[in-house]
């Protein structure tokens, strides 16, 4: 299925030539083609490295679809780190497009170890908050998260729907009325299934500003995960949207046509 699915990618993707969007076209040749060596590379590097020499195995409590790499719940942290953590590339362009974009305030669903999390908290003007539904999992990255300084994590443990609810909206306790939490990055890596895709893109949609960023992970994991963003795409609100093939980026710039981009990272 995937392997069809990037082929088709292929075949549609460009790069930055013939971008027509004045605002697409600075982002992919300003954040996606950045060629610059910044310095968090070098802490995104040895933070996985560290996971890598790590064989203590733990007890993965699973919410999402699952895993097509492991067939047992018991898993070491390098393994896990290895099959499932976030490629080098990608980290580093989780980094540049919150350090392009100038992100503050991000929210990721699906900490797991933490590399796509240290990816968005390395620039330490940004606050992170993040949601892990696995115990031990979470444990481990917290104690990552902590060894290599970033502090600027938020990390909470518990199923998405409940700790949503609990914190998506807070009440302001001097005027007792209620303020929208809002956004600048919301990353989704957690539960592939079009379902759950879908309500926690509606859940978090009043989270969203004129400006705000929404990253899908694996929007071709599954027929599933891509008749969701065929949705998503088509939503009202939604500007313009940049299929990676394993990210797809979502913009809701009032100002802008809709218009849909496809392009290789």
């Amino acid at each position: 299925m995937r392997l069809k699915s990037y082929i088709k990618f292929l075949l549609r993707s460009q790069n930055q030539h013939g971008l027509h969007s004045p605002f697409v076209y600075d982002l992919v040749t300003k954040c996606f083609y950045d060629k610059k060596k910044y310095k968090a590379y070098t802490l995104l590097n040895d933070y996985r490295k560290d996971l890598l020499k790590n064989n203590k195995t733990i007890h993965v409590t699973d919410f999402g679809a699952g895993s097509r790499v492991f067939t047992s719940n018991k898993r070491s942290i390098a393994m896990i780190a290895k099959n499932v953590g976030i490629p080098k590339k990608r980290a580093r362009f989780l980094f540049r497009l919150v350090n392009y974009l100038n992100c503050k305030n991000i929210l990721e669903l699906g900490t797991s170890l933490g590399i796509g999390t240290a990816a968005l908290a390395a620039n330490k003007n940004s606050k992170v908050t993040s949601i892990e539904g696995c115990p031990q999992t979470a444990n481990v990255a917290r104690v990552q998260l902590n060894k290599f300084g970033l502090s600027n994590v938020d990390l909470k443990v518990g199923e998405f729907e409940e700790i949503l609810s609990k914190f998506v909206v807070f009440s302001n306790k001097a005027t007792n009325n209620k303020q929208q939490t809002h956004y600048d990055l919301i990353y989704f890596d957690g539960h592939h299934t079009k379902e759950a895709t879908l309500n926690y893109f509606q859940q978090l949609l009043p989270t969203a500003h004129n400006d705000s960023v929404f990253i899908f992970d694996d929007i071709h994991w599954s027929p599933g995960m891509e008749a969701a963003w065929e949705e998503i795409k088509a939503h009202p609100r939604v500007k313009v949207s940049i299929d990676t093939f394993f990210l797809g980026l979502i913009f809701f710039r009032k100002e802008q046509a809709k218009q849909h981009f496809t392009i290789r990272l």
